[in-house]
C-alpha cells in the first residue's frame, strides 16, 4: 500500500476514551502525509497512508560517464595550475632577473603564504560554507595571473627590480586563493567516494604534466622569448578558467548534492540537530471513525495531541504539513574547534606524518635545486626537462596510488622516510659546482623519475586512506588537516633547500651568466 515498504511506524498503542471506546495510536517519524487519489491510480482501497522519503534515503546516484571523476581531476589542475605557469617558466625567469635566486624565492613566498591560508581555511571551515571558499580561492587565482601576463610579461610596464617584486606578491596572492581551493577541495571529496580524492591528487601531476607540455611547446615553436612566454601565460589562463566554470557546473549535478547533504545530515544527526518536529500521530478511533493527527514528540500521552483532522470525502487523508523549525546558527568556540582536530588528528597522525614527510623531502629537491641543475651540451633545456619528467612520473605515481591497497599508517611513514636518499644524490649533480661528482645529463634525469613517482604514491595514498578513517561527518575536517600537514611538509622543505643553495650559491651565478651568454651568442 503506496510507500509501505519505506514507513517507519511505531507499533500501535491502544487507549481507552472515557466512552469506552478503543482509540488505536499510531506514531510516524520524518515523513509527510501526502493526499492521494486512488481512482486515479485504480487503488480501490480508500483511506490509504501514503509517504514521502526523506532527501537523505533517495536512491544512490551513478556516475554516468565518469564525468564527475573527470571534474575533479580537473579541479586539482585549477589549484595547482597557476602555481606551475610562474615557476616552469624558468628559462624566462633566469633570462629575465639573471644571477638571482628568483626560483627560491618564488617557491618560499608560495609555501609560507599557503601554510597561513590553509591554518586560516582550517578555522574557517565551519563559519564559511565549501563552495564560498573555493569560489574565493579561483578568483585570487585568476587575477594575479592575468595581471602578470598582461602588464609585466606584455606591457613591461615595470622595472627589473619592479618586475622581480609584482612577481613575488603575484605568487604570494595565487598561494592564498590556490591554498584555500586546495585545503577545501579535499575536504569536499572526502564526502565523496576514495576514488575522487585520488582523482583530484592526480589532477594536481596533471597540472604540472599540462604546463611542462605547454612550456617546451611554446618555447620550440616561437623562438622570441617574450612571445612565446605571453602565449604560454594566456593558455594558463584559459585552462583555469575551464576549470572553475566545470566546477560551477558539478557542484549543482545529483550525484555531488546526494553525498554533501547526507554527510550534512550525519553531521546533523551527530550533533542532535535532527529535526524533531516532523514526525507524526496518527490516532484512529476504530467506533466513531475518527482521525486525529499531532507533530508533537513520539511517545506524547493521548492528552496531548494537536487538533483534529476531518476525513475529505471518501476517506482520503487531507495533505498535513508543518514547517520545519529554524536553527540558529552559530560559530563553534576556539575549545570546540581545537578538541575536535584533536580528535580527527589521534586517529590519523601516521597519514598526516607520512603525508608531511613525503612533501618536505620533495620540496628540498624541486623546484629550486632541480632549476640549478645545467649542462654545456643542453644549455637551458636541462632545467626544463627534468621538471617535465618529474611532472610525468608524479601523474604516474598518482594514478598508481587508484590501485587498491590498504596501508597501515606506520608501513607509509617507513616507505616515506626512505626517500630522503633523493637529498643526497641531487647535491652530487650540481656539487661541486662547475665540476660536479654526477655531471653526465642522465643522471639528475634518472632520480627525477624515480622521486616524481615515489611523490606521486607516497604523496596521494595518505590523503585516500585518511578521509576513511574516520566517521562521515568528520571527513572534511580529516581532509582540511591533512592539508595542513601537507603544507608544513612543504614549508618546511622549501627552508633546507635554501640552504642548500647556499651550497652552491658562491659559483652557480658566474656559472649561469656563462651559460646565458653562451645562449645568447
Amino acid at each position: 500500500m503506496g510507500s509501505v515498504g519505506a514507513e517507519r511506524r511505531r507499533q500501535a498503542t491502544p487507549v481507552l476514551t472515557p466512552e469506552g471506546n478503543v482509540v488505536m495510536s499510531f506514531s510516524f517519524e520524518s515523513y509527510q502525509l501526502e493526499e492521494e487519489d486512488c481512482q486515479a491510480k485504480d487503488i480501490p482501497d480508500k483511506g490509504v497512508l501514503t509517504f514521502t522519503e526523506p532527501a537523505f534515503e533517495e536512491p544512490m546516484p551513478d556516475d554516468c560517464y565518469h564525468g564527475i571523476y573527470f571534474a575533479m581531476l580537473l579541479a586539482g589542475v585549477g589549484f595547482l595550475l597557476p602555481y606551475n605557469s610562474f615557476i616552469t617558466d624558468v628559462d624566462y625567469l633566469h633570462w629575465k632577473f639573471r644571477g638571482t635566486s628568483i626560483v627560491f624565492d618564488m617557491s618560499l613566498t608560495y609555501i609560507l603564504v599557503a601554510l597561513v591560508a590553509v591554518i586560516l581555511n582550517n578555522a574557517l571551515v565551519e563559519m564559511l560554507s565549501l563552495h564560498t571558499r573555493i569560489t574565493v580561492g579561483y578568483l585570487f587565482a585568476l587575477g594575479p595571473l592575468l595581471f602578470v601576463s598582461i602588464c609585466d610579461v606584455w606591457l613591461e610596464q615595470f622595472t627589473t627590480k619592479q618586475a622581480y617584486v609584482v612577481n613575488l606578491v603575484a605568487v604570494g596572492v595565487v598561494a592564498f586563493g590556490c591554498t584555500v581551493q586546495q585545503s577545501s577541495f579535499y575536504g569536499y571529496t572526502g564526502m565523496l567516494p576514495k576514488r575522487y580524492t585520488q582523482g583530484v591528487m592526480t589532477g594536481e601531476s596533471t597540472a604540472g604534466v599540462i604546463i611542462s607540455l605547454s612550456r617546451i611547446f611554446t618555447k620550440l615553436l616561437i623562438k622570441n622569448e617574450k612571445k612565446n612566454t605571453i602565449i604560454f601565460f594566456f593558455f594558463s589562463v584559459s585552462m583555469e578558467l575551464m576549470c572553475f566554470v566545470l566546477h560551477l557546473l558539478v557542484r549543482r549535478t545529483r550525484f555531488v548534492r546526494y553525498y554533501t547533504k547526507r554527510s550534512c545530515h550525519d553531521h546533523a544527526e551527530m550533533r542532535g540537530h535532527a529535526d524533531p518536529g516532523t514526525g507524526y500521530r496518527v490516532h484512529h478511533d476504530a467506533s466513531t471513525e475518527e482521525v486525529r493527527f499531532d507533530n508533537g514528540a513520539v511517545g506524547a500521552s493521548p492528552s496531548e495531541f494537536g487538533n483534529e483532522v476531518e476525513i475529505a470525502g471518501g476517506g482520503t487523508y487531507m495533505r498535513f504539513d508543518v514547517p520545519k523549525p529554524k536553527i540558529k546558527k552559530s560559530w563553534p568556540s576556539i575549545r570546540d574547534m581545537i578538541l575536535h582536530r584533536y580528535v580527527v588528528s589521534r586517529v590519523i597522525w601516521t597519514y598526516m606524518l607520512s603525508i608531511a614527510v613525503t612533501y618536505f623531502i620533495t620540496l628540498c629537491l624541486f623546484p629550486g635545486l632541480e632549476s640549478e641543475i645545467h649542462n654545456a651540451t643542453l644549455e637551458d633545456w636541462l632545467p626544463i626537462l627534468i621538471m617535465a619528467i618529474f611532472n610525468m612520473s608524479d601523474f604516474v605515481g598518482k594514478i598508481l596510488a587508484a590501485l587498491p591497497y590498504d596501508w597501515k599508517g606506520s608501513r607509509l611513514l617507513l616507505f616515506s622516510c626512505v626517500r630522503v636518499v633523493f637529498i643526497p644524490l641531487f647535491v652530487m649533480c650540481v656539487y661541486p659546482v662547475g665540476s660536479p661528482t654526477l655531471s653526465h645529463p642522465a643522471w639528475p634525469c634518472v632520480f627525477s623519475l624515480l622521486m616524481g613517482i615515489s611523490n606521486g604514491y607516497f604523496g596521494s595514498v595518505p590523503m585516500i586512506l585518511a578521509a576513511g578513517k574516520v566517521v562521515p561527518e568528520q571527513r572534511e575536517l580529516a581532509g582540511n588537516t591533512m592539508t595542513v600537514s601537507y603544507m608544513t611538509g612543504l614549508m618546511l622543505g622549501s627552508a633546507v633547500a635554501y640552504f642548500a643553495y647556499g651550497i652552491i650559491a658562491n659559483g652557480s651565478t658566474p656559472h649561469a651568466e656563462a651559460l646565458h651568454n653562451s645562449t645568447s651568442g
